[in-house]
């Protein structure tokens, strides 16, 4: 053991050695090629970007890595004899030939505000790509897209980055938004490596846009900011798929200070979420609480092969460590789906390790867990051959990190969004089954299943997560009695009906990205239950507030005849034109709200004189009257067997006029009106405090 590991210090010097010479030449090729169009600031051409950590970081762990696998096993590898290679099957960032075998390839989430492009961002990279005949090369994964290293080699030559990328390629989740993000989870961790933010150059941080940001600061996750639609800056000089410097050098002076002022709007507006941003080729901190800024073009694919570049060579700097493949599987649920001629399959996003035809798994279910065994692994086709319905490529084994499709007996209660796992020879298969249902019962967990609330239906459990925390968000603050995951049937109406005798409003389903039986909108009809579907979290609390609206100007309506407005008015002089049989008066509101209807009695003596039949503010009728507002009011006998209360006999000009509350008029006000302070026909805080004034004044206990 001794001497082999004498033997791999001195191979890592002469390795070093070379290392650096041939960094050095690298260095000299990038100057004199001046690849980023003479930009010198620029911080990421070619290998030259990274080139100095690289060999300041790389030596020591893998010393550290062939002496602990030297003691396991004390032959040495066969590659640690020759010089143009490391010694190790570790880490090994500077040959292509290897990087395959040690690194997987980076996840990446695409999230941001409705229309900024996220899509079409994702249609620009997979389209050129067919455009130009490479659609041999990119395979069209089960929930994402895989783009190798290859193609992203040839999408970024205009660069000149000539350095071998480190990764094989780059997996990107295909159902963009931050729902799905939310969905990628894997053991309580974060599915995604890194994401990219799309924020359209015109519209800048957008409410989407910040619940993403959110989302990543919560995450802890790297993301890069995509600031797309540059296109649209008006003069804007159209430079197919070329980098962000030479398409800006091209443009106007006019344009460059639309671009200048628009970008530094936006990375002002990141500041105020704590957020520091700058141009990539300017960002000297990036990876150090400085994020990158990528201006992009998804029409015209500006700056789409700064990104690509950007993306791979960020995280396989930066994320060695994670990138790193181990054969520990790391396997994730994406979708539950029927296929014709296989039956229920499951889509799965396979983060590391090997997944094998035959293998043992488990995966979490709505009844438990779920043991069955792989019958087939899938994948689709080449994009060329995607038009063939139903036709999918068999493997025996796949490795990380791919979308794949598996078929296996018993997967129709299988729950997206939660863990895969394999059962090993050695494996306790009662062990697995717990950490297979762990992420259900947490979320299960949250639920007040004795409670009054809505009852929540969604996709898959990171999607059921993501609207029960956003119900629990003060702004919202929606309760939650029950919760399920899949489409809506009977039963769901059954469980969501028991609020009807509780507290009808929420008698309610609120059915997120998910499908409703026919028998189940059927009995919903027929026992009063509601159910609203939107694929858009904020869609169904809007939904669900217009049918809380709608209810409780019904029970206005019902209450009407009882409820009773604080006011309190005083006698214009001089505008006394009745004085009986109706009285009419020019009266000016103090405080409160006159309504027509309401009860009015003389303050000082508690006398009642009828209640307002009429208002009039400038000759035109109206049905209520606000603080400082002048009017006339018919006033009428509530009691037509006692003698009219007469202007001069009973109350003078001196007196003050209040409504004449009750016990059941305030239970009322403070249910049905109070809580809808904002609006303006309810109550405000100042008319909240007459009604306690008068409560006192009557003697109301």
């Amino acid at each position: 053991m001794q001497e082999n590991q004498e033997e791999i210090v001195s191979l890592e010097r002469e390795e070093v050695k070379d290392i650096n010479s041939a960094s050095i030449e690298e260095k000299s090729e990038v100057v004199d090629a001046k690849s980023w169009d003479d930009a010198a600031d620029l911080n990421m051409p070619g290998k030259s970007a990274f080139e100095d950590e690289e060999i300041d970081s790389d030596p020591q762990p893998i010393i550290k890595k062939e002496i602990k696998a030297t003691r396991s096993a004390p032959t040495i590898p066969e590659n640690a004899g020759s010089k143009k290679r490391e010694p190790d099957v570790g880490v090994s960032e500077e040959t292509s030939g290897q990087c395959e075998y040690n690194l997987r390839s980076p996840i990446c989430c695409i999230m941001g505000h409705v229309d900024t492009g996220k899509t079409k961002l994702l249609d620009c990279i997979r389209g050129t790509n067919v455009q130009e005949g490479e659609a041999g090369g990119i395979t069209q994964q089960i929930g994402a897209t895989y783009f190798p290293a290859e193609n992203i080699c040839e999408r970024t030559k205009e660069l000149k980055a000539d350095a071998n990328l480190k990764v094989p390629g780059l997996l990107v989740i295909d159902t963009p938004g931050h729902e799905s993000f939310t969905n990628l989870r894997s053991r309580g961790s974060g599915l995604c490596d890194i994401a990219i933010l799309v924020v359209d150059i015109m519209h800048g941080l957008e409410r989407h846009t910040i619940e993403s940001l959110n989302l990543l600061k919560m995450r802890n996750t790297n993301f890069i900011i995509a600031l797309n639609k540059v296109d649209r800056l008006y003069g804007w000089k159209v430079c197919h798929n070329a980098s962000i410097v030479k398409a800006m050098k091209q443009q106007s002076k006019d344009v460059q200070f639309e671009f200048r002022t628009r970008l530094t709007q936006v990375i002002t507006e990141f500041k105020e979420q704590g957020i520091n941003t700058e141009l990539y080729y300017k960002n000297k901190d990036m990876g150090k609480g400085t994020f990158s800024i990528v201006p992009t073009s998804a029409i015209s694919a500006e700056g789409i092969p700064d990104l690509l570049l950007l993306l791979v060579q960020w995280t396989a700097k930066t994320m060695s460590e994670r990138l790193t493949y181990n054969n520990i599987v790391q396997c994730t649920v994406l979708e539950v789906k029927v296929v014709e001629g296989l039956g229920t399959t499951i889509d799965v996003i396979l983060v590391n390790g090997v997944l094998h035809e035959g293998d043992q798994i488990v995966v979490c279910g709505m009844q438990g867990p779920i043991v069955t065994s792989i019958r087939a692994l899938l994948t689709p086709f080449p994009m060329k051959e995607l038009r063939v319905k139903g036709s999918y490529e068999h493997h025996k084994e796949i490795k990380a990190s791919q979308g794949i499709k598996i078929n296996a007996q018993g997967l129709e209660h299988a729950i997206a969004g939660t863990s895969l796992y394999i059962v090993g020879p050695d494996d306790d298969v009662e062990d697995i089954k717990e950490a297979a249902m762990k992420d259900m019962r947490s979320v299960m967990s949250r639920v007040d299943k004795c409670g009054e609330g809505v009852y929540v239906q969604a996709s898959t459990l990171g999607s059921l997560e993501a609207l029960l925390e956003f119900l629990k968000t003060p702004e919202v603050s929606i309760p939650v009695s029950g919760i399920g995951i899949g489409n809506v049937h009977k039963k769901d109406v059954m469980k969501a009906s028991v609020m009807l005798e509780k507290k009808k409003e929420y008698a309610t389903i609120l059915a997120f990205d998910v499908r409703v039986t026919q028998e189940a909108q059927e009995l919903a009809d027929e026992v009063g239950v509601k159910i609203y579907t939107a694929d858009i979290i904020y869609h169904l609390f809007d939904q669900f507030k217009a049918h809380i609206d709608n209810l409780k100007e019904e029970k206005r309506k019902e209450v009407a005849e009882e409820v009773v407005f604080p006011c309190m008015l005083k006698i214009v002089p001089n505008c006394v034109f009745n004085k009986k049989d109706p009285i009419v008066l020019g009266v000016e509101v103090l405080e409160g709200i006159a309504k027509v209807g309401t009860p009015i009695c003389i303050r000082q003596c508690l006398v009642d004189i009828g209640w307002i039949a009429s208002i009039k503010n400038n000759g035109k009728p109206v049905d209520s009257a606000k603080k400082g507002q002048k009017v006339s009011i018919k006033i009428i006998g509530s009691n037509t067997e006692e003698q009219q209360k007469m202007f001069g006999r009973h109350f003078d000009i001196e007196d003050e006029l209040v409504s004449k509350i009750s016990r059941r008029s305030i239970d009322i006000l403070k249910a049905d009106f109070r809580v809808h302070a904002t609006l303006q026909k309810d109550l405000s805080v100042e008319d909240w405090k007459l009604v306690l004034i008068l409560k006192a004044l009557f003697k109301i206990q």
